[in-house]
């Protein structure tokens, strides 16, 4: 059966959300990538300041992090290649992105500390666990996530949405709304 959603190369499965079992024969160029994001996250984590932290986080995710967006340290990818950030956005300290399955974060974002993002999950089925389940993360523009959030794989947190403090989001946020919970649910309409 051809799992690979009409591409072979195991990136463009990824970005598609094709499931990718571990004994892939590409698995291994996913590792590659993440020894090489292992070694660039220990430079990031070290950096004495915000310039030299957008430099090094412009290298893990292989495209320039523009000037009006501050991230502090420490930050945390696994991967680094599937994370796009927009203009002036900004992560506050500790936080955690798994972006195999593609994190993208709008314009004027705020990210508060110790959030955590992952756009990949496993199957609970035993035969299946060792399976990466990639879903897509989409911050829209101008959303706020609260301090110590977790954003599961496939949400969309919708434009001017904001996250409570300690939520977990496993379903999509729409637009100009307030979340908080655990799972999330509506809490009000931002008007």
């Amino acid at each position: 059966m051809d799992n690979s959603g009409g591409s072979n190369d195991i990136f463009e499965r990824l970005k598609s959300g094709v499931p990718v079992p571990m004994d892939d024969p590409q698995y291994g160029r996913i590792r590659h990538i993440v020894n090489e994001t292992i070694k660039l996250s220990n430079q990031l984590n070290m950096a004495s300041d915000v310039d030299e932290i957008r430099a090094c986080l412009s290298r893990i995710i292989g495209r320039e992090v523009h000037d009006s967006t501050v991230v502090f340290t420490p930050f945390h990818t696994n991967f680094g290649k599937h994370i796009s950030l927009g203009r002036n956005v900004f992560i506050n300290h500790a936080c955690s992105f798994l972006d195999l399955g593609c994190i993208t974060i709008e314009d004027d974002v705020m990210i508060g500390p110790r959030v955590n993002i992952t756009s990949e999950n496993h199957p609970v089925e035993v035969p299946a666990q060792k399976t990466l389940v990639p879903g897509p993360v989409i911050i829209r523009r101008n959303a706020w996530i609260g301090a110590g959030a977790t954003i599961l794989p496939g949400v969309t947190v919708g434009e001017n949405a904001v996250v409570a403090a300690g939520a977990v989001v496993n379903r999509d946020v729409p637009a100009n709304t307030v979340v908080g919970g655990i799972p999330a649910k509506q809490l009000k309409i931002i008007s």
